[in-house]
């Protein structure tokens, strides 16, 4: 079974648990340190600010009554199920794949843990660079975020299959 593991895309869910942990430690020094709201300048640009997100990303939904929370919980499960999947069945050669699938999965279990426990997601990191405020975020957003730009810039560089392409060339002809 391990050897299965090697050779698949499953080896990688270390990675998902190293960010799982970060994202929930962070995320409990977050409750643990400041009261809802509260804010601590770290530059002037940036500050841990403890908030609440009922939504998913930019909040959407945030204020939907309530239901959006299983809506969410569901389709993270879903999404989370489709990438272990995808893990045990893409080839450990699909190293960028992988890692985008292994930090997605990371950043999906880690806000619908914040779902299930609190009935909410955990935001702190506040950036306002005085013209712009992004909306607050977390550790769990940046590896989604970072899985998802892996994926997109694969897809513009990662080799094709040559002999498919010629295939499917000469079909037009």
């Amino acid at each position: 079974m391990s050897e299965r593991i090697e050779r698949s895309g499953l080896r990688w869910l270390w990675l998902s648990a190293i960010i799982f942990v970060i994202d929930q430690a962070t995320k409990y020094w977050t409750v643990q340190a400041l009261d809802l709201y509260e804010s601590y300048q770290v530059l002037p640009f940036f500050h841990f600010t403890s908030a609440r997100n009922y939504g998913a990303a930019f909040s959407f939904l945030g204020d939907a009554g309530g239901w959006q929370r299983y809506l969410f919980t569901v389709i993270a499960l879903a999404v989370s199920a489709y990438l272990i999947y995808s893990l045990k069945h893409n080839s450990q050669l699909q190293r960028w794949t992988n890692i985008a699938f292994a930090l997605i999965l990371a950043g999906a279990i880690g806000n619908v843990t914040d779902r299930l426990l609190f009935g909410y997601v955990v935001d702190f990191l506040d950036f306002d660079l005085g013209f712009y405020r992004w909306p607050t975020f977390n550790v769990a957003d940046i590896s989604i975020f970072i899985g998802a730009a892996i994926m997109i810039l694969e897809s513009f560089f990662a080799p094709t299959n040559k002999g498919a392409a010629k295939g499917n060339k000469n079909e037009r002809s």
